[in-house]
């Protein structure tokens, strides 16, 4: 494990958000996971992954694994025990978003949706099932999905992805990259509670044997997407939407702003 994986603190490093001078805010062992709070599923690994939060947008956010190549996270993260946890990622989570979707453009679909770090590709295929038109799945981790789109969506969706990005800005600028002018990127992260500073560490999705190595509180989420042009609105706390101009198919849920 310590050829890849190893222990990295940093007396500061610049916010991945907003290029503020970010400082360490506390340390977890690798194999802390989204599963404690419910259940114990991993023993202690010994290698401390330190995170840093930025004293401007609060975004906090490890370093640990920026060197990574995809093999180091095929290796140490997306493994054989990553559906320890997060065992609803293959089938659950894929079905009760394709649930959600099918529910939320019910008036009205985009003509072209992509599902952004979109795993095995079982939610575009329940969402074609359901009637829509075209769905295409791009996942750099899985290999039948892996090849970046040639063409623009109109609708991108990505469930559960930019808490796992080392490169916040770089993943914002691909699907932005990937999205028609007037699109709009539908997707979900959680964000920092109000008691974060009471939480700390300790908050559940503080994770990093999940992988999730970038947590947005609201305004580093609103920052890292500003050079795009885009405007954020929330469902809640975990669902966004980014958009330019709302998209004739989004009209029902999204109240332009006053």
């Amino acid at each position: 494990m310590n050829s890849g994986l190893q222990a990295i603190c940093a007396k500061q490093t610049p916010c991945k958000c907003c290029g503020t001078p970010a400082f360490p805010y506390g340390v977890v062992d690798f194999h802390k996971n989204c599963e404690v709070h419910r259940r114990k599923v991993l023993d202690t690994s010994g290698v401390p992954i330190y995170y840093y939060r930025c004293p401007v947008c609060q975004f906090l956010f490890t370093i640990a694994f920026d060197h990574f190549t995809r093999v180091d996270f095929l290796r140490y993260v997306y493994n054989e025990d990553y559906l320890l946890v997060d065992p609803e990622y293959p089938e659950a989570r894929p079905r009760g978003n394709a649930a959600s979707l099918c529910c939320l453009f019910s008036a009205a679909q985009p003509r072209r949706i992509l599902d952004y770090g979109g795993g095995d590709g079982l939610l575009a295929e329940l969402l074609r099932a359901a009637g829509f038109a075209q769905v295409d799945t791009y996942d750099p981790f899985v290999p039948r999905y892996s090849a970046r789109p040639t063409h623009r969506f109109d609708c991108i969706v990505s469930f559960e992805v930019v808490e796992h990005s080392t490169d916040p800005v770089g993943t914002f600028a691909e699907m932005n990259d990937l999205l028609t002018d007037a699109g709009l990127i539908l997707f979900s992260t959680l964000l920092q509670p109000p008691d974060i500073d009471r939480q700390g560490l300790n908050w559940w999705y503080a994770a990093p044997r999940n992988g999730h190595v970038s947590l947005y509180s609201r305004a580093s989420l609103e920052m890292v997407v500003q050079p795009f042009g885009f405007q954020v609105a929330s469902f809640n706390d975990n669902l966004h939407v980014l958009f330019r101009e709302i998209p004739d198919f989004a009209n029902h849920f999204i109240r332009p702003r006053e």
